[in-house]
């Protein structure tokens, strides 16, 4: 999984596989998931993300994985 935030769009981008997107549906104002071919939610958009996320804070709590920062 990927955490992708685009200052100039002030958009979140969440890759949930490496799958390609090929239908997207926006379920509420300005969040967008995205669905491969078989139906598979494979990414999520968020957009005008700051007004709705805290960006300065992200908790990881017990997962079952490797954490790789990029800044």
């Amino acid at each position: 999984m990927k955490l992708n935030y685009y200052a100039e769009t002030d958009s979140l981008y969440i890759d949930l596989t490496e799958n390609q997107g090929v239908e997207s549906r926006e379920v509420s104002e300005g969040i967008i998931l995205d669905y491969d071919a078989e139906g598979n939610l494979v990414g999520i958009d968020i957009d005008n993300v700051s007004r709705k996320v805290k960006l300065e804070e992200l908790t990881l709590n017990k997962l079952p994985a490797s954490v790789h920062a990029i800044a």
